[in-house]
């Protein structure tokens, strides 16, 4: 089966001024003709106006979350749908800050995952241990776990992606070996697999973790690695060419 085309996409978190479009501007300028699929996701207050600026390029612009619902007495949130019309094409779910300072369950993630299918976006779903889960022997029991409560059926025939972020390594600097990597991605592509039969050859699993240039290369060519979800590294046009460019 042909292997799923890379994405690269960026997370800017609580990051970014009407200035930072200028550096969405520079990387969609300098994208070249490599065969990957890039995206940035800004924070929600520069959604349209990222969208408007990078009309007719090949960079994506996404979201970092949504509501389940698609409207309500909600005050604070923002739907799928609401998103979807300030131009947003994908979003990322289930990340672990939303998941340890929110307290998102892998079924509030999975509804989450339903809602931006409803709203015709395409979800990163994102999964992964702590440094004690880890320590303990369990990193691949949560994380599997992660993967079979947080994708609803409803995701079969769509375009979707999981990514893998350790969370001891965000932001921290420090990265699994990638022997450590591969092991986890194989197991994560076997529960695709589980779930989706041939279906879950087709998503890409994403690292995200501490990804920058410098280590960009290794870890993007790993077994099983189909892109990044790249943190602080994405703010920057040059940083995050360097990841692209290591593909």
């Amino acid at each position: 089966m042909t292997a799923p085309t890379p994405l690269i996409a960026g997370n800017w978190k609580m990051n970014g001024d009407a200035a930072s479009i200028d550096e969405a501007r520079s990387v969609a300028a300098q994208l070249g003709g490599k065969e990957v699929r890039v995206a940035i996701c800004p924070p929600a207050t520069l959604i349209e106006r990222m969208s408007r600026a990078l009309a007719g390029t090949a960079v994506i612009v996404g979201a970092q979350d949504c509501h389940c619902d698609e409207t309500g007495a909600f005050t604070g949130d923002i739907s799928a749908e609401m998103l979807a019309d300030a131009g947003a094409r994908l979003v990322i779910l289930g990340h672990s800050e939303r998941r340890a300072g929110y307290g998102e369950t892998d079924e509030l993630v999975s509804h989450k995952v339903a809602a931006a299918l409803r709203a015709g976006l395409e979800p990163i779903v994102c999964v992964g241990e702590t440094l004690e889960q880890r320590k303990a022997g369990n990193a691949l029991a949560v994380v599997t776990g992660q993967v079979r409560g947080s994708l609803p059926s409803e995701l079969a025939g769509k375009a979707w992606s999981v990514a893998y972020e350790p969370v001891w390594a965000i932001g921290t600097g420090l990265t699994p070996t990638i022997s450590e990597i591969e092991e986890m991605h194989t197991a994560i592509r076997a529960t695709l697999r589980e779930l989706f039969g041939a279906e879950g050859d087709s998503p890409p699993i994403l690292y995200g973790g501490s990804v920058k240039p410098a280590n960009a290369a290794q870890i993007l060519h790993a077994a099983e690695v189909g892109g990044a979800l790249v943190g602080g590294a994405s703010l920057e046009a040059e940083d995050f060419l360097g990841i692209i460019r290591a593909l």
